[in-house]
């Protein structure tokens, strides 16, 4: 049986486990968005189509004891780092099932058996949490690295300057991912920030920084390893802004009608999937066929997943405050 932690290593050692897992995270965050328009799903959800391969190089350059911590658009990350389809979906519809026994939604998705902390409903919240994490690893002696995904409108609130200053103060072992999708919500970056780049206020914190384009996954591998291997070896954080693009609006309530016409036609011309897909079948890894068996497992899988989810109870009422403490 696969657990979630050979899920982890395998993206980690297997360059088609890599695409396996994007095509995995796309095809569930639309099975989810049916699901939102059956009115199955409670509350809105954020999802990440367009974004994979961010998560997915993340994955693939970290260990199983490495922690993340994602914003509320955080299924993919979850996802990326091992979290199986079952507890995901279960999770997003409030089941039993879910990796945080349907208690956390996709708001509060977290799955401890993968060191996934948990996402946050507040913009930006993840970044001290992921702070702390690595501030723990140190303590202990353990070499593990901490992630921190949050979005380009996270940059402008006082945690995020704060979560890099005392990161460069003490050396912490922190890889800050920025997923730059262009928008803050509803808000384009240039109406919000000042910088055209995301990347310049790392050193203005002491942080080095390095751009790189969110829709590579092969570019996206090489700056991240390098990032951690920098903070495994004890040199402290690094922020990647990776230039990346969601498919659908902010949450699924919103239609996304303040793009510029064409800017989505170009960003789906360059689907990280496909990208990485034509990849991997020119150096041989794949053939043409192979990378079409392997969708149309996954897509089946998926389903099953996400029809399983459907089919657990709901979480008995008596665990409504299982995790409260007074």
């Amino acid at each position: 049986m696969t657990t979630t932690t050979d899920r982890r290593a395998a993206v980690a050692a297997d360059p088609v486990e890599a695409l396996r897992r994007m095509i995995e995270i796309r095809h569930l965050e639309d099975a989810l968005n049916r699901l939102y328009s059956d009115g199955r799903i409670r509350g809105s959800i954020h999802t990440c189509q367009g974004q994979e391969a961010v998560s997915v190089a993340a994955a693939a350059c970290s260990r199983p004891d490495d922690y993340a911590t994602a914003t509320y658009r955080g299924h993919g990350v979850a996802l990326a780092f091992g979290s199986p389809p079952l507890g995901v979906a279960a999770e997003v519809l409030g089941r039993a099932d879910g990796c945080v026994g349907g208690l956390g939604g996709s708001m509060h998705l977290a799955d401890a058996s993968v060191n996934v902390l948990p996402t946050m409903a507040i913009v930006g919240a993840g970044l001290p949490i992921a702070v702390g994490a690595a501030l723990g690893a140190q303590v202990r002696g353990h070499d593990a690295v901490s992630f921190a995904f949050f979005g380009d409108g996270s940059t402008n609130i006082g945690a995020f300057h704060e979560s890099l200053n005392i990161a460069a103060v003490w050396r912490l072992p922190v890889v800050f991912v920025c997923e730059n999708n262009l928008y803050g919500e509803y808000s384009p970056l240039a109406s919000t920030t000042a910088v055209p780049d995301i990347a310049q206020r790392g050193p203005a914190n002491g942080v080095p920084s390095e751009i790189v384009d969110g829709q590579d996954f092969v570019a996206l591998a090489d700056v991240l390893g390098r990032a951690v291997a920098t903070a495994r070896a004890g040199g402290g954080p690094t922020l990647v802004e990776a230039k990346t693009y969601r498919y659908h609006g902010h949450s699924r309530a919103d239609p996304a009608a303040y793009r510029p016409e064409g800017e989505l036609d170009a960003w789906t011309a360059r689907d990280p999937i496909a990208i990485y897909r034509e990849h991997l079948i020119a150096r041989g890894t794949l053939t043409a066929d192979a990378a079409d068996a392997l969708a149309a497992e996954v897509r089946a899988a998926v389903d099953e997943a996400v029809a399983a989810a459907v089919r657990s109870p709901a979480p008995p009422a008596d665990r409504l405050f299982a995790h409260v403490y007074g």
